[in-house]
This record gives C-alpha cells, sequence and structure tokens, in this order.
C-alpha cells in the first residue's frame, strides 16, 4: 500500500489505547495520522486539514450509535470514512453501510482488516470485516 504514503488519515475514538495502538498501524501507509476523541474534535479536524479517509469509532461521542455514519455523510459528503465497532449484528453493518459508510470493521479484527478496509476503499470498493455474518 506505498500509494497511501503521503495522506493524511483522521482517526477518531474516544478510548486513548484504543487511539494509540491504531495509530501504528495507519502509520505503516499514511504519513499523517490525526488523533481525536469526540465529535466536535473530528468535525474541526476534517474540516481544517480535509483528510483523505477517515476512521471512526461507531460510538464516537457524543454521537449515538445510529447517527455516526448519518452525520458523517451529511457533513462530509465526499469524506470516504471506515466505521470501527464491537458489534457485528448484521442490522448495525446494514445501517452503517445504507448511511454512506465506504467500509465497517469489527474492532477484534483489526489487526486483520484495517489496511484491507483502508485499501479497499481507496480503490472504490466497499468492505466489510469478513467475521461479520451478513
Amino acid at each position: 500500500m506505498a500509494d497511501e504514503k503521503g495522506r493524511c488519515v483522521v482517526l477518531a475514538d474516544s478510548h486513548q489505547n484504543v487511539l494509540e495502538g491504531f495509530r501504528n498501524l495507519l502509520e505503516t501507509v499514511f504519513d499523517t495520522v490525526i488523533m481525536v476523541a469526540d465529535w466536535q474534535s473530528l468535525f474541526e479536524a476534517v474540516e481544517k486539514v480535509k483528510p483523505d479517509l477517515a476512521v471512526v469509532d461507531l460510538s464516537l461521542p457524543p454521537a449515538n450509535n445510529d447517527s455516526i455514519a448519518r452525520e458523517m455523510k451529511d457533513y462530509f459528503p465526499e469524506l470516504e470514512f471506515i466505521i470501527l465497532s464491537v458489534h457485528d449484528e448484521p442490522t448495525v453493518v446494514d445501517e452503517v453501510m445504507s448511511a454512506g459508510a465506504s467500509g465497517f470493521v469489527l474492532k477484534q479484527s483489526v489487526a486483520m482488516d484495517l489496511l484491507d478496509a483502508v485499501r479497499s476503499v481507496r480503490e472504490g470498493r466497499a468492505f466489510v470485516s469478513t467475521s461479520v455474518k451478513i
């Protein structure tokens, strides 16, 4: 995924230890990883730096689970984004993808799936963690 180098990604999760681990993974393919811990910071970061991609926790405060993907698409219609979640229910995945997410990665599968999700999304294809039973 060397073609991703030089690009910027915004990573949004309210848990600092999660941010650090995911950042380390994303830094292997992006030059710049901006970390934020809430919706307001995500909004400000995306507005300011115009990233190539956002990776966003489904439970990012203060948004509730069923609105974050819709809000991302409403506020940033051109931005591709991947949702991270602990929820593997097909209805959750369907709602997120129908609302405009480009990808859905289970947090427990990040080590195996996140870079594949980034690659797929950047190539114009949707991605859902293989461990999700749809």
